[in-house]
This record gives structure tokens, C-alpha cells and sequence, in this order.
């Protein structure tokens, strides 16, 4: 047999050996060669374990931001790159707007909303009531504090606002408008289209209205807007005391656009009901008497 002593280890090229035949640093030759006592504070190596983990730094460059902190960020103006637009950047929907014969339109609005479809059918032959909904619920999302939300850019057609629990059917009312979108294209938004339908609606029902501004560009994505920080439908994660809604939000639950109709939080008080309307109402630049005169006349 050969005596080990005759031969010894050799020691392996690029790693400090002491004399002792161990690696500098406490490794044992002929052992793993990652150093297993280079770990974070949670005792987790890092994602090269061959190198030490990363050291917190005293200091770190100091930028625009830290010593001016509230500037206005315009990073986001450069976000819209017109390639994002399916329309093209020369489209112009004020120039399409000039080709739209608008009483041809409103006839055919009238039609879809006299005409019951076996798959949804018209209550009492007429979809007027469901028009209505849509366009006050596409409205319904503005709310003061940031000026979001609103029926100003056919929102409601994406998501979250397309699930909502308080657009529930909604979806059917944009699909009876579909043909008549796809006969005027470009000519006509969802947007105006959206917030057009319920005032032809009421116009159809012997209602005389203040008439009707055109003009609503849509989006082609869902905004980046936050509607609250909670992630189930109907939630309540936004009151920040007793009763008290955190300032960044509109309505008392997530999904809903207004208040909870069975009372806050499904509590049927009236006297904090009443409170809740006044509040979540006024979040959305309504008064008493506006407040009034849209509970009483669309729900009874």
C-alpha cells in the first residue's frame, strides 16, 4: 500500500491553504467548497453562495427625489408612447366626430332599446331602465380628492370596473349597444356612447333632458387607478376609524359605487346610513338636494 505521508494532498489551484492542510477561512480540504458561514442575518445564504452576503450600506447616492420630495413626478407623462394607440396618432375624434349623424344614431339607440332579445329580455319592452343604470354607474366612479374615475373615457368596459358587484347585467347592456357601435366605428366612443344611451333612454320615455355633450375619447387599457386597498369584493379594509373612510377612496366598499344598499357594512341602520350617503355622495361633488333626487328618482 502506498504511505499517505509519501504523498500529500496537493493542495487544489486557487484556494488559500494554511498549514494545517485546512482552507484559510475554516474550510476542511477535500470538503464542500462553499462557504457556509457567509450568511444573511436570517440565516439564508445568498443567491451565490460562493460570495459573501451583501452588507447594508452606511449611505446611499442621494437623488433628486430625497432632497426634493415633493416634486411633481412627470415620469409618467413620458409613459404614452402613441404606438400604444390601435387608432393611430394622427386619429383625431373630434375630425370623426363631423361624419356622425346624430339623430340617425339616437334612432337606432331607440331601436335596440324597443327591440327584447330572447337572451335578455326587455322588462315591459324596453331596456330604458338598464340604459339608464349603465350610464349613471360609468359616471358613478368620480370622485373629488384626485378627479378619477367618471364616464369621461368608457372605463367601464375593462376591469376591475366590468366585475364590480354593483355593475352586475352591465355587460349586457354593452352588448345590445355593440351593433350600433360597430355600424358608426370610429364616429362614435364607448365613452359617449356609454353616457349617450341613458339619455336617449330617458328622452324615449317622455323625459326632457338638458341635452347632450359629445366629446368622451376612450381608453384602450383600464387606467391605473386605485380603488381601494382591499382584494375581495365588498370589502371594508378602507375605513381608518369609527365610521370614517380613508380620504383616497369614493364609495364604503370595494365593488360597490355608492354605499352598501343593505345599510354600512350590511348593517341596516339608518341613522349611519344616512351619514355614509352624505359622505360617499359628497366624495363624488353632489349636494343634499342632488343626493336626494337621485336616490328617489332612480329607485322608485
Amino acid at each position: 500500500m502506498t504511505d499517505p505521508q509519501e504523498n500529500p494532498p496537493v493542495p487544489t489551484p486557487g484556494i488559500a491553504h494554511g498549514p494545517d492542510g485546512q482552507v484559510e477561512g475554516g474550510q476542511v480540504e477535500g470538503g464542500c467548497p462553499v462557504a457556509h458561514g457567509s450568511v444573511t442575518p436570517n440565516g439564508s445564504e445568498s443567491e451565490n453562495p460562493a460570495i459573501d452576503s451583501p452588507q447594508p450600506k452606511a449611505h446611499r447616492p442621494r437623488t433628486v427625489a430625497d432632497w426634493w420630495p415633493n416634486q411633481l413626478d412627470l415620469a409618467v407623462l413620458h409613459t404614452h408612447n402613441p404606438a400604444g394607440n390601435p387608432l393611430g396618432p394622427t386619429f383625431s375624434y373630434s375630425a370623426e366626430f363631423q361624419k356622425l349623424d346624430v339623430e340617425a344614431l339616437k334612432q337606432d339607440i331607440i331601436q335596440v332599446l324597443t327591440t327584447s332579445q330572447d337572451w335578455w329580455p326587455a322588462d315591459f319592452g324596453h331596456y330604458g331602465g338598464l340604459m339608464i343604470r349603465m350610464s349613471w354607474h360609468a359616471s358613478g366612479t368620480y370622485r373629488v380628492h384626485d378627479g378619477r374615475g367618471g364616464a369621461g373615457d368608457g372605463s367601464q368596459r375593462f376591469a376591475p370596473l366590468n366585475s364590480w358587484p354593483d355593475n352586475a347585467n352591465l355587460d349586457k347592456a354593452r352588448r345590445l349597444l355593440w351593433p350600433v357601435k360597430q355600424k358608426y366605428g370610429q364616429k362614435l366612443s364607448w365613452a359617449d356612447l356609454l353616457v349617450l344611451a341613458g339619455n336617449v333612454a330617458l328622452e324615449s320615455m317622455g323625459f326632457k333632458t338638458f341635452g347632450f355633450a359629445f366629446g368622451r375619447e376612450d381608453v384602450w387599457e383600464p387606467e391605473d387607478v386605485i380603488w381601494g386597498p382591499e382584494d375581495t369584493w365588498l370589502g371594508d379594509k378602507r375605513y381608518v376609524g369609527e365610521g370614517r373612510m380613508a380620504d383616497g377612496v369614493g364609495s364604503t366598499e370595494m365593488g360597490l359605487i355608492y354605499v352598501n344598499p343593505e345599510g354600512p357594512k350590511g348593517n341596516p341602520d339608518p341613522a349611519a346610513a344616512a351619514a355614509f350617503i352624505r359622505e360617499t355622495f359628497k366624495r363624488m361633488a353632489m349636494n343634499d338636494e342632488e343626493t336626494v333626487a337621485l336616490i328617489a328618482g332612480g329607485h322608485t
